[in-house]
């Protein structure tokens, strides 16, 4: 494919990206949003649908992560394709690792919704419901990573605005040093949208990757600066 082609897949890419992962954050916390292990597990059963479209938005975004390494490695390949290349790979870790968070959403959901026999007791129910809901994965740090290399290209060739290219390059970075720690605990812990820190620290991600992709789909990228 072209430049342009790949370009204006990506901006799509990017946008629908963002627009599944909000959904299903949105659906999921809604969801979710009782006061204990107990009620979060009702609030599932009681929005059971809600789940199951949550994992069909989780797989789209996990697809969608795979395109975009894609994608954004043919774009900046000719800059450095070693550091596309490992850009690349995070993606797709990151892909995967969504992928294997749709059985835990599974589980989640058949937790909440056995009855009779195949039901577990209230001991361990809750048990597995407090493990499945705060396990957290890794797909945020290779997200961040990945992000940062790729912007940081987009940089290095003047491909995109220099401006852009440096909030892509700052956001992610603050995503690099905060999500690590967020994972171990701090921060309010991994995937915490009730701390403002996970707030203030995907916000200017969001305004780099809805920016980015609306200049993919408008202008395309320039051609990559001499190395």
């Amino acid at each position: 494919m072209t430049r342009t082609t790949n370009a204006r897949i990506a901006g799509f890419t990017f946008l629908f990206y963002i627009a599944a992962g909000l959904s299903s954050m949105i659906l999921f916390g809604r969801a979710t949003s009782g006061d204990g292990i107990a009620a979060k597990l009702a609030g599932i059963a009681q929005h059971a649908t809600d789940v199951r479209v949550v994992v069909l938005l989780n797989l789209l975004t996990s697809f969608s992560a795979l395109v975009l390494g894609v994608t954004l490695y043919a774009i900046t390949r000719e800059q450095d394709p070693d550091l596309a290349m490992l850009a690349l790979i995070c993606r797709v870790v990151e892909g995967l690792n969504g992928v294997a968070g749709i059985s835990g959403t599974l589980r989640l959901l058949w937790l909440a919704t056995a009855t009779g026999a195949n039901a577990p007791d209230i001991g361990a129910t809750h048990a597995l419901g407090a493990f499945l809901l705060n396990g957290g994965g890794a797909g945020p740090i290779f997200f961040a990573v990945g992000s940062m290399l790729f912007s940081w290209l987009f940089l290095r060739g003047r491909m995109v605005p220099v401006a852009l290219a440096w909030l892509g390059v700052l956001a992610s970075i603050l995503l690099v040093v905060i999500t690590p720690l967020q994972t171990a605990g701090l921060f309010g812990g991994s995937g915490s949208w009730g701390s403002s820190v996970t707030w203030l620290m995907w916000l200017p991600m969001l305004v780099f990757e809805v920016t980015l992709a609306l200049w993919l789909l408008i202008k395309g990228v320039a051609a990559s600066a001499t190395r």
